[in-house]
């Protein structure tokens, strides 16, 4: 598992906020918090809750609601899907579901963050 915490502007469809984004390769989803999710855009309900093993053994959380919020690194214009996590110790997680989906790689010996060209190209389009 390897992380990387940075700060990242999040826009959702009631506003935006700069958040600290954990790049958590451990992870399989990207999450926020719902006081962030609420503060960003209206919660959806999943109509099936998603049961999520996590760090601690035997522990497992329940999952209710995600939001579709963008956000930038480098003013390069990205989005996805953040199930809404209550009690979490970051602002939001970045996932490896959202890392691969836009190729994202993560330079832990500069503390930064590369995107593969290819996709920002065709993201500004």
């Amino acid at each position: 598992m390897s992380i990387l915490k940075l700060p990242l502007q999040f826009e959702g469809s009631k506003g935006e906020k700069v958040l600290y984004a954990l790049f958590d390769s451990g992870a399989t989803f990207s999450c926020i918090t719902p006081e962030f999710a609420e503060l960003l855009a209206n919660p959806e309900n999943l109509r099936r809750p998603l049961e999520v093993a996590t760090a601690a053994a035997g522990t497992y959380l329940k999952i209710m609601h995600r939001v579709s919020l963008d956000f930038y690194y480098n003013d390069i214009r990205l989005s996805d899907e953040f199930m809404v996590v209550p009690n979490m110790s970051e602002d939001v997680i970045l996932g490896v579901s959202t890392l691969q989906k836009w190729r994202i790689k993560l330079d832990f010996e500069h503390d930064t963050v590369i995107i593969d060209p290819k996709v920002a190209k065709a993201i500004l389009k």
